[in-house]
């Protein structure tokens, strides 16, 4: 067994490596460009909307208050009527990237964390570079990708979307192995 402490180092390493191939990913190459949608005449759309003062947070259209009530006759016409949603509102005004992009980061050093704590109770000082690789490549690519599935089970969030984004965490998984066995103690 390794000391997780003793792999500060390779866990930062792998959470910077990861920020910057995220980075890339989604502000340079166009593999993401098309997740999401314009609503038809958005305009029209937002200024319906921007009356009702709908207060930050996730939602859902139409709404049912209880179990029972999924099963209720108006709230089974208000579903075949539509539209059904599921929408997540964030504040107005200008979008400020700071706070996300630092969450982001702290999210890959727990993941590259747990994926390092895998890693260091399975194998010792000096592991082969491919035993790092397989254990925090894994637990990694876990971390980043598997929690995108219920989104598209429950929420009907685009299977295409959620392989685009299972994908880039099977990028992020092996990058953060590659350090991890890399910078594994000798």
């Amino acid at each position: 067994m390794v000391p997780v402490t003793s792999l500060w180092l390779p866990i930062l390493v792998s959470a910077v490596i990861v920020f910057v191939a995220s980075s890339i990913v989604h502000m340079v190459l166009p593999f993401h460009r098309g997740d999401l949608k314009t609503v038809p005449r958005e305009d029209e759309v937002m200024t319906a909307l921007r009356a009702f003062k709908i207060p930050p947070g996730d939602y859902a259209v139409p709404h049912p208050a209880s179990m029972k009530d999924m099963r209720s006759p108006a709230f089974l016409e208000k579903r075949a009527k539509g539209p059904v949603l599921f929408m997540t509102v964030v504040p107005e005004g200008p979008m400020s990237m700071g706070p996300s992009l630092i969450q982001w980061f702290l999210f890959s050093v727990v993941v590259n964390l747990f994926a390092a704590y895998v890693a260091s109770r399975a194998l010792g000082p000096g592991a082969p570079y491919l035993d790092v690789f397989r254990f925090a490549g894994t637990t990694a690519f876990l971390g980043y990708s598997m929690g995108f599935v219920p989104q598209s089970i429950w929420y009907r969030r685009s299977w295409v979307t959620t392989i685009k984004s299972m994908i880039d965490g099977l990028l992020y998984g092996l990058l953060t192995a590659g350090t991890l066995g890399w910078l594994w103690p000798r």
